[in-house]
């Protein structure tokens, strides 16, 4: 049984990858295929991919366009999830902090640099009218368990990460959301490594046809909500409006998205150029 090993968030949106490896699809397949959750995000990611330690990352597109671009030897093979990220801009509860022009020129929280609360620091900047040299500073906190630290301790003004995942720590009087920033593109893709395409595209593809035969019709699971509000420890209210605003997807990013968040990062000089459509992606012979 060949083993392969893939990393990602452990957030909601994974849920459709946590559903077939629970029925063994996969290994019904002769694959054993290892989940790794990522709780340091896309910056950690793309690390376990330039490493070998995973093999195939469920990564936001923004952040994996720059790494690859940056020299990381992957990928992207596929739309994960088509709809935009909302991203919620969080201060501590008790902070002095009200609006968004109130954080202009502080502290933002970041798990780590080039991770997608880095650069969606940057567009929520530019979505404001911010100086990008004088009004972004930045502390590096890992993960959400440092972010709930590092703003009740001072060490960081506002901290974003997506809106439902961190919602019961506004419930719970933990972080206090001041505004939302989605992002302008659909959020996560599925980024491969190179040399596991060149060696392993039958297995690949075969992966990718059980999780899309899983996402086209999650929204149909009988009590999919619920399911969800249970193991990720949400409102059934919150689920089910993230239900609504969440699309997946079975096909390739197009060229159209590719350029739209090139532009944009290399206009916040989040990237030194732009490079070919053809050298971020890999088209997969259609099965599905």
């Amino acid at each position: 049984m060949r083993k392969v090993n893939i990393g990602g968030v452990p957030e909601h949106f994974n849920l459709a990858w946590y559903l077939t490896l629970k029925n063994g699809e996969y290994k019904t397949e002769g694959l054993n295929l290892r989940w790794h959750d990522y709780y340091g995000g896309t910056g950690a990611m793309c690390k376990g991919l330039r490493s070998g330690d995973i093999d195939i990352a469920v990564i936001l597109t923004e952040g994996i366009i720059k790494d690859i671009i940056a020299g990381n030897p992957s990928k992207i093979v596929q739309t994960f999830v088509r709809s935009p990220l909302v991203w919620g801009i969080h201060v501590a509860a008790d902070s002095k902090f009200k609006s968004i022009e109130d954080i202009k020129g502080t502290r933002a929280a970041i798990s780590r640099y080039g991770s997608g609360s880095h650069l969606m620091a940057y567009i929520n900047a530019k979505k404001n009218g911010w100086d990008l040299d004088k009004d972004l500073n930045f502390e590096v906190i890992r993960n959400l368990e440092g972010a709930i630290e590092g703003l009740t301790n001072g060490e960081a003004d506002y901290f974003m990460w997506e809106k439902f995942t961190t919602k019961p720590l506004v419930d719970d009087g933990i972080f206090r959301r001041i505004d939302d920033c989605p992002s302008p593109w659909p959020c996560f893709v599925i980024a491969v490594r190179e040399e596991f395409i060149q060696n392993n595209e039958d297995d690949l593809q075969t992966i990718l046809d059980i999780i899309n035969e899983t996402t086209s019709e999650f929204k149909s699971i009988p009590s999919i909500d619920r399911t969800i509000a249970n193991r990720y420890e949400q409102e059934l209210a919150d689920v089910q409006e993230w239900l609504s605003l969440t699309t997946w997807s079975q096909g390739l990013i197009d060229s159209k998205t590719i350029e739209n968040v090139q532009d944009q990062l290399f206009n916040l000089n989040i990237i030194p150029k732009k490079v070919p459509y053809s050298d971020l992606i890999h088209e997969l012979k259609p099965s599905f």
